[in-house]
């Protein structure tokens, strides 16, 4: 008996000092793991638009496409995980002109089944792989505040090529409302961002304030520096001022021409200019690369992140959005059963 207690002190001793030397590794591997970025991000340089600087307008315009830039705000980039770099262009695409919809509309949470049609429209036949892995598709409902600009006129091609090329455009506040369900099958296919657009193009995922704001003059680079803010059911999610984009109007301007050189960018042109940090689908950094470490797929992502403690942290049947920018408006929904 007296071997056995000598013999369990030992063991526990040897436990404790491999835990005291392993934790200080541990530590410096999180420390790495949760490494920023190589590069600092900075924001575009802005001429600040005050509202004495422009009116309202009455013009009705009718609008026509909707693209949207996504990774405009550095602590976006950060809180998502993703990657930059200066030199690429940011993820650029299109949504649904029906999914447009006005102020204090009620929005309709897709279903599982209205979820895989949109994806098989993508991938044909990803809904057998899903039924083999027993999934079923949640919204995973998110919000996304953005300032929005409107093009006032079309531009051609050869505009855009010139450097001193100032575009004639009003802004808007508004939702870039996403399924974040859909936007997690799209990790590491070569079309990602187009699962990014399907996601946010079910009917009223594109709220827009009731008024289009206009300046009195067109100046190169030139926005409202207003601070956008999210609150879901009257709690502040987020925060943050529109002077932190990290491109200017001509930039996503031109992104779109090389993302879609087909397309003419005509007047109507809705662009959504990227959301401020505090969405709900986050990530820290260190989750994200030992993620990629030991070889998470896209399904096994899916299925963490509609696990019931993370699934319930999502928009709801119930739940009000009411996004404010100061002086230039602001835009609420609510979210109801199909």
């Amino acid at each position: 008996m007296r071997e056995f207690i000598v013999n369990k002190k030992v063991i526990i001793s040897a436990i404790l000092i491999l835990i005291l030397f392993l934790a200080p590794c541990s530590v410096l591997i999180l420390l790495y793991l949760d490494r920023g970025l190589e590069q600092e991000i900075q924001p575009a340089n802005f001429t600040c638009l005050k509202p004495d600087q422009g009116y309202f307008s009455q013009q009705n315009i009718e609008y026509n496409n909707i693209y949207g830039i996504g990774l405009a705000y550095a602590k976006h980039i950060n809180e998502t995980a993703s990657d930059f770099d200066a030199d690429l262009d940011p993820p650029v695409f299109r949504k649904q002109t029906s999914s447009t919809t006005k102020c204090n509309s009620r929005v309709t949470i897709p279903t599982h089944n209205e979820l895989l049609m949109a994806v098989e429209s993508l991938e044909p036949g990803i809904g057998e792989i899903l039924e083999d892995k027993e999934i079923t598709l949640l919204p995973l409902l998110d919000y996304e505040a953005e300032l929005a600009f409107v093009l006032l006129e079309s531009i051609t091609a050869k505009e855009l090529e010139n450097p001193s090329f100032i575009p004639k455009v009003g802004f808007l506040v508004a939702n870039d409302l996403s399924a974040r369900s859909i936007a997690i099958l799209g990790e590491d296919q070569g079309n990602r961002y187009d699962y990014w657009g399907v996601s946010k193009s079910y009917p009223g995922f594109s709220p827009v304030s009731d008024r289009l704001w206009v300046p009195n003059t067109h100046v190169a680079n030139a926005i409202p520096c207003i601070n956008l803010q999210t609150y879901v059911d009257g709690k502040l999610r987020q925060n943050e001022n529109t002077r932190n984009l990290i491109y200017t109007p001509t930039d996503m301007l031109r992104f779109i021409h090389k993302k879609y050189p087909a397309e003419l960018m005509s007047k109507g042109d809705i662009v959504l200019t990227g959301t401020p940090s505090g969405v709900i689908l986050n990530v820290p950094r260190w989750k994200a690369r030992l993620a990629k470490i030991i070889g998470l797929d896209r399904f096994q992502k899916l299925a963490i992140n509609q696990k019931e403690s993370t699934a319930k942290k999502f928009i709801k049947v119930g739940s009000t959005v009411d996004i404010s920018a100061e002086w230039l408006g602001d835009v609420s929904v609510i979210f109801v059963d199909p």
